[in-house]
This record gives C-alpha cells, sequence and structure tokens, in this order.
C-alpha cells in the first residue's frame, strides 16, 4: 500500500487519469501499473524516472525524424515546380481541360490582352470566313437560311464552345404565291410588283394621291396646316429618315387608305427599277405573340400586336414614282420637299391591291459560349442577323463572318494563352432579322426574367460595313465611355490612325453619335430588355443604297468601300472585341451613370419649358397644382445616387469578390429600372421611359404638352398628369435601386 500512498501524495493535485491509474493498480493486487508500465525489482519512482528519461529520447527522435520528412517533402514540391512547365509543355495545351474557378481569375494586364487579341485577327483570315457564309438565297426559314445556321453551329463546336439552339414558330407576311401586288394609276396600265412589305393590311383600295415627303410627323402637321383632307388618301412617300412602319403609322393616324414607299434618287443611287423589300410592324418580333415567345408549345388565346397596320403599305421603284409624280396636280409641295413641285388633288386616283400570304415558320437561332471565370452567371451577348432577303452581303454575311471571327480568336486566347474572363460571353446568331429582329425578340421573350438580371450588355453585328469613309454609333448612354476608348484604342485598318482620330474630329458625341432607331437589331434590348446596347457600322455619304433588295451583293459592297471589305471587317472586328474584352476582363463594368444624368436633366428642363409656357400662356389647360417640382425631385434623387455609387466605385476593393459583384449589379440595375413597369409590354413594348417610344416616355410628356399648347384635340390634360406622374415614380424608383441597401434610399421626394 506504501507504494499507493506515496502516489497519492506525490500525485495530489494532478489530473484524474492519474488517479484513475493507482485505484486500478489497487485493484490488481499490487502488481504495478499494468503490464506497459512493469518494471521488476524498482520502486515507483524510480520507475517513472526511467520512463520519463526514455520518453524523452523518443520525443527527440520523433521530432529528428518528422524535421527530415518536411525536408524532403518540401524539397520534392520544390522539384516539382521547377519541372511544372516542362511537364505542362508534354501536353498539348488545347487538350488540357480549362479549369474554371471560383475565385478571383488571374488577371492578364489590360495591354497584353489587346496586344494577344490583335494577333489572333487579319484581313486575309476574313476572306475564306466571307465566302463560306455568302449564299444567294437564305431567306428566314428556308433550307439556305437552316444550313447557314448550322455551319455556324459547327464553328463554335470546332473552337471548343458550349452551343445550342433555339427553335421558334413565328408568323410572317410572305408575298403572294401566285399572282402579283399591283397598282393602277388613274387610266393606266397595271404596274406588277416583285418588292412586298411584310404585315402590311391585305385587300385592294382606292384613292387619291397626296405627296408627304418622308411620312414623319411633321410632315404630315405641315399637311394638316395647308387644310388638306387626309382621309382616304393614298399617301407616297420617300425612304428613309424613319423605319418603314413609322412612315406608314404616320399615314394610319391622318386616316389614309394605304401608303406607297419609293426611294428618291436624291437618297438612293440605286437602279431606278430596284425592287425593295421590308417589313411595317411598329414593333420587333413576332406580331402575334406580342410580348410572350413563339415556342411551338406556347398556347394562348388569338392576339395581336398593337403595332399591326390596318392599312395597305406596299414599295414601288423609283421610276414609278416620278411617273405618278409628274401626273399630279393641286397645291404646291411645302418649301424644302425636293423637287416635286405638286401635292395631288382628288382627281389624281389610283387604285393599290395587296395580297400577301401570312404563313407560319420554323427559325432557329444558334448560340456559342465561353464561360466566366469568376463571375459566370454574367454575361454579354454579342448577336449578328444571319437571315436575308436575297444575297444580303452587307446585311448579314459580313456580320456572320465577324461574329465567327470573334468566337475563334477570343475562345483561342482562352484555350492556348491563359486568357480567363471574368464574365460569360454570349455569341448569337438570329434569324428572321428581316421581318423585324423576329428572332433575337422572341429570344428577349422567352428569357426575359432571366436576361434582364444576368445579361449586362449587348453587341449588334448587323451591317457594320456599308462603306469606308464615315462611322456612326448609336447606344446606349451608359456605354458612352467604353465608346469612347475603343476609339481611341482602335486604329482604322491597316493605318496607325485611331478611329477618334479619323473620325470624331475631336468631339465623337457630336459627329458619330446618332438615335438608335426603332428598326436596328439592338433596340429591343435596350427599351425592351432594357439591357446596354451597341450597334456601329462604317458608312459612306451617300449610304450604301441596296440594304433590301436583291442587289445587296459582294460587288455593290466592294464599290461602296474601294474593295475594302476584308480590312473594314477586320477594323470592325477588333472595335466590338475591344469592347467585349473590356466588359470581360475589368473587375468592375466600365459604365458611367452620369451619362443618363445628363440625358434626365435635358428632358426634364424641357418639360418644365413646356409646362410654363401653357401656364403662362393657357393657364386653363393645366390645373394650379401641376408642378413640376416632383420630377426635379426625382432627377436630383437619381443624380445623388449616381454620384454615391461612383464614390462607392472609387473607394471599392478590387481584391473583394464580393463587393464588386454587389457593385455590379447595381450598375446593371440602372438601364432595366427605366423600363415603366406602368405599362403594358403587348400594348407599348419598348417600355424605356428615356430611349423608348410611346406616350409614357419623358419625349412623350413634351410631345403631349406640345399638343395641349396647339389645341390638338387628341391631347388629354387627365391623360398627361397620370402619365406624368407614372414617368416620375419610375425615375424615383430608379434612383432608389441604384441606392442599394433599404437604409440608404433617398425618400427626399
Amino acid at each position: 500500500m506504501e507504494p499507493h500512498l506515496s502516489l497519492n501524495q506525490c500525485m495530489e493535485g494532478d489530473n484524474s487519469q492519474m488517479e484513475l491509474s493507482s485505484n486500478m493498480d489497487e485493484e490488481d493486487g499490487g502488481n504495478g501499473v499494468g503490464d506497459h508500465f512493469k518494471h521488476k525489482g524498482k520502486p515507483y519512482m524510480a520507475q517513472n524516472l526511467g520512463q520519463t528519461t526514455k520518453s524523452l529520447c523518443f520525443m527527440a527522435a520523433a521530432t529528428v525524424l518528422i524535421f527530415t520528412i518536411g525536408y524532403f517533402i518540401g524539397y520534392l514540391v520544390y522539384r516539382k515546380k521547377d519541372c511544372a512547365p516542362n511537364c505542362a509543355a508534354s501536353v498539348p495545351t488545347s487538350e488540357r481541360p480549362v479549369e474554371h474557378e471560383t475565385g478571383a481569375a488571374p488577371l492578364m494586364d489590360w495591354d497584353d490582352v489587346k496586344k494577344l487579341f490583335a494577333q489572333k485577327l487579319s484581313p486575309a483570315k476574313f476572306e475564306p470566313v466571307l465566302g463560306e457564309f455568302s449564299t444567294a438565297n437564305h431567306r428566314a426559314g428556308s433550307p439556305g437560311d437552316e444550313s447557314l445556321g448550322n455551319k455556324v453551329l459547327n464553328r463554335f463546336e470546332e473552337y471548343g464552345m458550349n452551343s445550342w439552339t433555339d427553335e421558334h414558330f413565328v408568323k410572317v407576311q410572305d408575298p403572294p404565291a401566285s399572282g402579283y401586288n399591283k397598282f393602277v394609276f388613274k387610266n393606266g396600265s397595271e404596274e406588277r410588283l416583285d418588292g412586298f412589305l411584310s404585315y402590311s393590311g391585305n385587300g385592294a383600295v382606292k384613292g387619291a394621291v397626296l405627296y408627304a415627303h418622308y411620312g414623319e410627323e411633321s410632315d404630315f402637321r405641315m399637311l394638316r396646316d395647308k387644310n388638306i383632307n387626309m382621309s382616304g388618301r393614298v399617301m407616297l412617300v420617300r425612304a428613309g429618315r424613319i423605319s418603314f412602319a413609322e412612315k406608314v403609322a404616320n399615314a394610319a393616324k391622318m386616316s389614309a387608305s394605304a401608303v406607297l414607299i419609293y426611294p428618291d434618287s436624291a437618297d438612293y443611287t440605286s437602279d431606278e427599277t430596284t425592287q425593295f423589300f421590308g417589313h411595317v410592324h411598329l414593333g420587333s418580333g413576332d406580331p402575334y405573340t406580342p410580348g410572350f415567345p413563339s415556342f411551338n408549345h406556347t398556347q394562348f388565346p388569338p392576339v395581336q400586336s398593337s403595332g399591326l397596320p390596318k392599312i395597305l403599305a406596299q414599295t414601288i421603284t423609283a421610276r414609278m414614282a416620278t411617273n405618278i409624280l409628274r401626273q399630279l396636280g393641286g397645291q404646291n409641295v411645302p418649301e424644302g420637299w425636293g423637287v416635286v413641285t405638286k401635292l395631288g388633288d382628288e382627281t389624281d386616283v389610283i387604285t393599290v391591291e395587296v395580297n400577301n400570304v401570312l404563313t407560319e415558320k420554323k427559325i432557329i437561332n444558334v448560340f456559342g459560349v465561353i464561360k466566366g471565370f469568376v463571375d459566370s452567371d454574367r454575361y454579354m451577348v454579342i448577336g449578328a442577323q444571319r437571315d436575308a432577303w436575297g444575297s444580303g452581303f452587307a446585311t448579314s454575311t459580313v456580320g456572320t463572318s465577324v461574329l465567327v471571327e470573334l468566337a475563334r480568336s477570343m475562345s483561342d486566347m482562352v484555350k492556348n494563352n491563359g486568357f480567363k474572363p471574368r464574365r460569360s460571353i454570349v455569341f448569337a446568331s438570329w434569324s428572321a432579322g428581316e421581318y423585324g429582329s423576329i428572332g433575337a425578340t422572341e429570344w428577349l421573350e422567352g428569357y426575359l426574367s432571366s436576361l434582364s438580371m444576368k445579361a449586362f450588355s449587348y453587341i449588334n453585328l448587323d451591317g457594320v460595313v456599308s462603306g469606308r469613309n464615315g462611322f456612326k454609333v448609336a447606344a446606349s448612354p451608359l456605354m458612352y465611355n467604353l465608346i469612347e476608348g475603343a476609339l481611341k484604342e482602335v486604329n482604322y485598318t491597316n493605318q496607325a490612325t485611331p478611329l477618334y482620330s479619323q473620325f470624331a474630329k475631336g468631339n465623337w458625341e457630336q459627329n458619330l453619335l446618332e438615335p438608335m432607331k426603332l428598326d436596328n437589331a439592338a433596340y429591343p434590348f435596350l427599351a425592351f430588355s432594357g439591357i446596354p446596347s451597341v450597334s456601329f457600322r462604317f458608312t459612306s455619304n451617300p449610304e450604301y443604297p441596296y440594304f433590301g433588295t436583291m442587289l445587296d451583293i459582294r460587288e455593290k459592297l466592294n464599290s461602296a468601300t474601294s474593295n475594302q471589305v476584308p480590312q473594314l471587317a477586320e477594323t470592325a472586328t477588333r472595335f466590338a472585341g475591344h469592347m467585349v474584352l473590356r466588359l470581360v476582363h475589368d473587375h468592375l463594368l466600365r459604365m458611367d451613370l452620369m451619362n443618363y444624368d445628363k440625358n434626365i436633366r435635358t428632358r426634364v428642363a424641357q418639360i418644365n419649358r413646356e409646362v410654363l409656357k401653357i401656364k403662362k400662356m393657357h393657364p386653363q389647360l393645366l390645373p394650379k397644382a401641376l408642378t413640376v417640382k416632383w420630377l426635379i425631385m426625382a432627377h436630383g434623387s437619381y443624380s445623388r445616387a449616381s454620384q454615391s455609387l461612383a464614390r462607392d466605385i472609387k473607394n471599392s476593393d478590387l481584391e473583394d469578390i464580393e463587393m464588386c459583384r454587389i457593385i455590379n449589379d447595381r450598375i446593371m440595375s440602372v438601364e432595366r429600372n427605366f423600363l415603366s413597369p406602368y405599362v403594358s409590354p403587348r400594348e407599348s413594348p419598348f417600355r424605356h421611359i428615356l430611349l423608348g417610344s410611346a406616350p409614357h416616355t419623358l419625349k412623350g410628356l413634351s410631345n403631349h404638352l406640345e399638343a395641349l399648347r396647339t389645341d390638338n384635340p387628341e391631347a388629354d390634360a387627365n391623360l398627361f398628369r397620370h402619365q406624368f406622374a407614372l414617368a416620375t415614380w419610375t425615375i424615383q424608383g430608379c434612383a432608389n435601386t441604384i441606392a442599394g441597401d433599404i437604409w440608404s434610399l433617398d425618400n427626399e421626394i
């Protein structure tokens, strides 16, 4: 028992584990502390001392062993790193899988990105591509269109991209399957027409011809000021300035019965017998499924777009128009309306007959994607129309070739040169563009809820080369700084002169910027979906006259560009690619919210002036309580929110992935929050209050005020107040979204 007592005395205050050991010894009858602690003939303390010495030796040996093993492991790791390049070089880069990361992708220097991209392109590489995608017949939904789509799909797959297709079943109008559209002027002979305008009203009408210049709203106001009765008249208008659809819609407001559109020699240098093709749907997409997609499995009640005209519309040749204009009587034309002398009177009777056929077609959009390495669920889209009325060389062949070359060069940068875009790039080949951007719009309608949250930009490649002496850009104000940077960094063809120096003449916004028109394929992305968009083109003066004709062929474009098509296509590719790479390379999206601040300020000031004029000259038209104060305050909220976001961007930590994502999402929200939530996409699909087209827009409010001031019978003061309030709150709502968290909102209004 002595050892037991000594143990308790020596270990008093120690842990319970040792007490448990002594009790176990007692239970064993005093034979020691277990087999592993047995040392014969020695008292316990001596045993403990020996054990301690051996333990120390063991620990020292273990330490030396661990150190030795660690040394060898470190040596082997070092050797592995040292030989890694040689090992990797033994495997072809194209065969190694591209690893996508969840963290921050290693950032390649921007100058290196530009240099690498430029090395991938050359005019010589464009010649075989232009030849491959040039065909004589690829109208939307035709075998030729599908064949071209398969070629694009094969290219995407060849480049190692994830690719897929999207089918839509759409209704379009085509020329009569048998017979002709035609007209008879006075007692002349019947004129048969090969050209046509899809979505025209059908039937036959008889009425007096009235010349209406370009068919713009201002032109019809001039005719109304001359006290000319326009009801039932057949309007003869020149092509140009605005779309065919807008001309027909303006004529329909005047109660016209039909519209004939011709190319005037002052605007078009094409042959006087050239037939023109187009559409007159005041909108985009399938007009028989407005606001929702034309998938085969969708079941909706019959409905039509509000933009479908009820009156007849038809193109005629320049020769036919000249013959009519020579015989017109009536009043003299307003000053500045060109060489035409008379407007026409009630005796200048014409009969017009349109027999277009409504048919359903399957169209196919083709897609490929380069996935991003950080925010792969955020993507930009680059698209080009694939179909055309005829050859469509400038209309679709060049744009499709640029699209394919962009896909080739950028996928090669990722696979073989280590470029890692932060965000994804989607390449899209659209069908049915000639009928009003149907392919693109149906895709937008089909995936609107997802695209509006995840797609941050669209670049349109349609018609990018139609000349060589000029350059034009149409874009969202958010993208102005991005465009200016590309103009300054991309050189014109083979010269050392940047595009900015070649064309901008010191002020690119004044000399190169043009409004984005309704018939631009980028317009539905911007005004319908709220996705910042840009469209650009090389052009000449006069404009390329063969869009929408069967003469849009390689030889005509060669003539318009002095045989510089491959060089201009390569420059267009570099310009588009520069913007794409900038948007997927930088941590933060290169978009400037303050450009919209200037846009809103201009519109608000214009509305304020109109309101003050009416209150001074016609105080009875508007209630005394109506004030522009709230609109001005909403603009102030937007301005402060934009400045606050600009400060957040300036002070942000670019290595903080989550913070960059939050800021980018705030930037992405701006465009879509300018879409008025108070109007129906079916009645007013282009809901953007700054760039859209309808009475709810700020421009529409200004026009409404002008109508009130001029005592237009269509003006309605109560309707104006309603639209005015909704526009005000749309701007305030956009400001609230930019502000971010709910506790950061500007609630001054």
